[in-house]
């Protein structure tokens, strides 16, 4: 189990199903980003430690709570949108719901090992820097380990009038988590178009899904 993949189980995995874990209220309409993030993040971190079939690492106990989950606070179109580059455009809107959903089960799967391995490790959040009236603002943090410096752990957040906050890209020790993926996402459709990507996507996820939960997290 690497760093990288517990930082980002931890921002990604984890906002995804602990964003309304315990019957949280939904989003006050005056909640700023950074209370958000900060909010969702202690939940999970927390429900993570607590949780000893998570901590056993029980897959099926993990894949329950994600999928029991709206996932309200995280844009997985957008974060789609953005990891495929231009070629979203000429993507037919079945295609870019099933790629939204292919992209965020990949991510559950690759990285929801990692949540059986969160021990000690805290979240420091740092102030704000936005403006009242922005609706694209980043949230920065910092993950506290028990050895070794601190690790730099970035948000950004969108606001749209409908939605409310949500989150569309995470940047880990300097690297934006959808970048990581653009190379990926443009070699498959070079080689067969948006269903190719599609196809490789879900070929992907059967295989993790036929795999115990930690051996799918490495």
């Amino acid at each position: 189990m690497t760093l990288i993949k517990k930082l980002i189980a931890m921002a990604t995995v984890a906002l995804a199903f602990g964003a309304n874990h315990a019957g949280a209220a939904p989003t006050p309409a005056n909640e700023a980003p950074d209370a958000l993030v900060k909010r969702i993040s202690q939940d999970v971190i927390e429900t993570a430690k607590a949780d000893k079939a998570i901590q056993a690492g029980d897959q099926k106990r993990v894949m329950e709570l994600v999928e029991s989950k709206i996932l309200p606070y995280v844009d997985f179109q957008r974060m789609t949108a953005l990891a495929s580059g231009r070629f979203w455009r000429d993507a037919t809107p079945e295609q870019k719901q099933q790629l939204s959903t292919e992209f965020r089960t990949l991510l559950i799967f690759t990285y929801s090992g990692a949540l059986s391995q969160i021990k000690n490790e805290t979240l420091e959040f740092k102030p704000l820097r936005a403006d009242p009236t922005d609706t694209e603002v980043e949230v920065r943090s910092q993950v506290n380990v028990a050895r070794g410096e601190p690790i730099l752990l970035n948000y950004r957040v969108a606001k749209s009038p409908a939605n409310g906050w949500k989150i569309y890209d995470i940047n880990v020790l300097g690297a934006w988590l959808v970048e990581t993926y653009k190379g990926t996402f443009a070699s498959e459709i070079g080689k067969g178009g948006i269903d190719g990507l599609i196809k490789a996507l879900s070929e992907k996820n059967k295989k993790l899904a036929n795999r115990p939960l930690k051996a799918a997290a490495k």
